[in-house]
């Protein structure tokens, strides 16, 4: 008969795994002590077993408890019956626990490291890598086109939790042939009156100096803000990390006096995805350059 026709049974797992044990056990005494039941309930359970089975298991003798035939024949289907109910949960929570995960970075955040190990210390996991604008990481979040992003902490946390690996120092940005360009560094003084990148809304929280009054044009992208720089129109603050990726045109001083921008790792607020503790423990093992001021 194809499977697709076999009536369904109602057999409860946990009374198969009773009866699984008396019958290794041949007594139940040991089988209720083992159990951690008391022996009349025991009865009542492998009773129902029976009952939903339509065929008596178990004979108690003189000598103590037989399987009957039909209990010889169930038994090793039994313990086949236990062992695919386990595979099938496990499976199920590892489906659960290793779905798809996506790890977000902004320009200039490196993210391999930490993505790799978590790739080998659960390869039955989906992880992805996602490219966020500089001004995203928050909505990219909370749209939840990514689970965790690696960037500066510039935004607004609102919603979000937040885990600081470690503080980045700040370099000014200034056009080839500026009168500060090729200084071995500056302090905010030195470029007080220059004017500096606008940024709109909480997209660039912090990335302007408190109190500097003098701004220019309002960039949206990273690129049009190094366009402004290269032509002269602002001067601009940026992370250390940005060295290697500005323009030929565009020289960088490190600045004395600045804050440093917080490198973090964001996950939306209580979000509970299984990977998102280990890859912090990734992040925080991986990614945070040797003599960087880590979190406190």
């Amino acid at each position: 008969m194809p499977d697709s026709l076999v009536p369904p049974v109602d057999l409860e797992l946990r009374l198969v795994h009773y009866f699984t044990v008396v019958a290794e056990e041949l007594h139940f005494g040991r089988a209720a002590d083992a159990l951690h039941l008391a022996q009349p309930s025991l009865s009542r359970q492998i009773r129902r077993l029976e009952h939903q089975l339509g065929a008596r298991l178990l004979d108690r003798t003189p000598r103590g408890t037989r399987l009957t035939e039909a209990g010889e024949v169930f038994l090793p289907q039994a313990r086949e019956l236990l062992r695919t109910a386990g595979r099938a949960a496990a499976s199920t929570r590892s489906a659960a626990a290793h779905g798809t995960f996506t790890v977000g970075y902004t320009t200039n955040m490196i993210v391999t490291p930490a993505v790799r190990e978590l790739r080998h210390r659960h390869p039955a996991a989906d992880v992805r890598t996602l490219h966020v604008d500089w001004n995203e990481p928050r909505d990219a979040l909370l749209d939840h086109r990514v689970d965790v992003v690696v960037t500066r902490f510039l935004f607004s946390s609102d919603g979000l939790d937040i885990t600081v690996l470690y503080d980045e120092p700040r370099v000014l940005l200034v056009p080839l042939g500026h009168r500060l360009a090729g200084k071995e560094s500056v302090t905010l003084a030195d470029f007080a009156d220059e004017p500096l990148p606008r940024f709109t809304g909480a997209d660039r929280i912090g990335a302007n100096p408190p109190g500097h009054t003098n701004l220019g044009p309002v960039v949206e992208t990273l690129e049009d803000k190094l366009e402004l720089v290269a032509s002269g129109e602002v001067v601009s603050l940026a992370p250390a990390g940005f060295r290697g990726s500005v323009r030929p045109d565009i020289t960088l001083v490190p600045v004395e006096d600045a804050a440093p921008v917080q490198v973090v790792l964001a996950t939306r607020a209580g979000d509970q995805h299984p990977l998102g503790t280990a890859f912090r423990r990734a992040a925080e093992a991986r990614l945070v350059p040797d003599g960087a001021d880590r979190s406190r």
